[in-house]
């Protein structure tokens, strides 16, 4: 599939609906996790289990699946030692996503997820840029319909720079970004992936939108963010972004190498929450870590 049908759909204010988490529905199918890499090797240690999410997730009524790539960034291959793998990982990854479309013989989008996965901040800047080259072209060539670059938990400057490299591709690209909320209820840049964990607030979420979007006019999604704060986080994005707007929180928390569930949300809760989401300006809705086939099928219904 081409992204043509998915721009039209935007561009007439039409609800597109991405796929949910790769990690921790791989895990429910029986997919081990990594120290390391987290799912990343699963695309080719258990290609059958990968391509089985992505094609759950396409009968569930996703639009868009996304590649398992996120934790297969270059940088973060060549510090565990695959650095011999990089362009063989994610090749796989898209190969057995394209495959789980043609098996499902749907018209859905691909895209390829260029993260910050491994790219620490005591690294530098200068040290990420070529990594993110490097997948951006990988993906791009491999034949990803998009890119998404998940720049979730990173600071303001991290995802500049992805913004920049993202330049040098010609296809669509969509950006997310992870939020919290700080200690005086303001809408902030940052991230708290553990159940223990401080939360890391970066800057104020209205100082990154107008800072981002100087350089990047696509998509920008609120992703792997907590569900309470993403509608908020939806509003303050509205004030201050004209262009399409989108969701992906997740649900739980990160425990090295696993996710861990510690909430009860139905789908139907998860449902009830996307709708106001959507009222808010939201156009683009899927999950995050946590959020899995049973809540992507249960959105589903506000296509239209």
């Amino acid at each position: 599939m081409s992204y043509d049908p998915i721009k039209t759909k935007l561009e007439n204010n039409k609800i597109i609906i991405l796929d949910g988490g790769m990690g921790a529905e791989l895990e429910k199918n029986g997919a081990e996790m990594d120290k390391h890499m987290w799912c990343g090797k699963c695309s080719v240690d258990h290609p059958e289990l990968v391509r089985k999410v992505h094609e759950d997730y396409i009968n569930a009524g996703a639009d868009v699946i996304t590649t398992n790539t996120y934790s297969t960034t270059p940088i973060s291959m060549r510090q565990y030692g695959y650095e011999d793998s990089i362009e063989k990982f994610n090749q796989k990854s898209v190969k057995v996503a394209r495959e789980a479309i043609e098996n499902t013989n749907k018209n859905t989008a691909l895209a390829g997820s260029v993260s910050t996965f491994g790219n620490f901040y005591k690294l530098g800047i200068k040290a990420m840029i070529p990594g993110f080259h490097e997948q951006l072209k990988i993906l791009s060539e491999a034949g990803v319909d998009l890119i998404i670059l998940e720049a979730m938990s990173s600071q303001a400057d991290i995802v500049e720079a992805m913004l920049n490299c993202s330049t040098k591709v010609n296809i669509p690209v969509w950006l997310s970004v992870s939020c919290v909320m700080d200690d005086q209820k303001n809408i902030m840049l940052g991230y708290n992936d553990t159940i223990d964990s401080d939360t890391h607030v970066y800057e104020n979420f209205e100082t990154s939108i107008n800072n981002f979007k100087k350089l990047h006019s696509g998509p920008i999604l609120v992703a792997h963010s907590d569900i309470n704060i993403t509608g908020k986080a939806i509003e303050t994005a509205k004030k201050n972004y004209d262009g399409i707007l989108g969701a992906y929180p997740n649900k739980g928390y990160y425990e090295k190498p696993h996710w861990r569930f510690v909430d009860d949300m139905t789908p139907a809760g998860y449902l009830n929450e996307v709708k106001s989401w959507i009222k808010n300006g939201a156009q683009i809705i899927g999950g995050c870590c946590g959020i899995g086939v049973d809540e992507i099928k249960a959105i589903s219904i506000l296509k239209n």
